[in-house]
């Protein structure tokens, strides 16, 4: 009885964030990658482009970058294709993850501070405090978008 209830319970609780199609919350607080940064206390803005090619591919440029552990990076971002794009940072498989749920709900918002959504032509920004080293993601999670070659990867130093 005591599975049932308990499964019940976290049917009910993920029913609503599923019905919204909004995916707040759960990465507001220090994540694997990091955490949200303090723009003041910013060292570095790398500028990164999401475009489409006339051949069909989706990318980012520049597809790598390289931080130290403990910095505090703005990562600048424009949408300079012609559809919507987004740019989603993480650990590889938290990527991989999110973009089997992104298929299902392809319509599915993000409000993380770790990831942001731009329609085309629109810019907007990230601040975020590298604070584990290792190799990370970035990735176009729109469904199709990451086939099409939309990811990159970001390789945190030790200091």
């Amino acid at each position: 009885m005591k599975n049932y209830v308990l499964a019940l319970a976290l049917v009910a609780l993920a029913t609503p964030a599923l019905a919204s199609g909004n995916h707040a919350g759960g990465h507001g607080d220090k994540m694997a990658i990091g955490e949200p940064g303090d723009k003041a206390k910013a060292t570095q803005t790398i500028r990164v482009t999401m475009k489409e090619t006339e051949d069909g591919k989706m990318l980012f440029t520049p597809a790598v970058f390289n931080v130290r552990k403990g910095q505090t990076v703005k990562i600048a971002i424009k949408n300079a294709g012609t559809v919507d794009h987004e740019f989603v940072l993480d650990q590889e498989d938290k990527i991989l993850e999110h973009k089997a749920v992104m298929e299902k709900f392809p319509e599915m918002e993000h409000d993380d501070p770790n990831s942001i959504r731009l329609p085309a032509g629109q810019s907007g920004e990230i601040v975020w405090k590298f604070t584990t080293d290792g190799e990370f993601k970035f990735a176009c999670l729109i469904p199709g978008h990451y086939e099409a070659g939309m990811h990159g990867d970001v390789t945190v130093a030790g200091k």
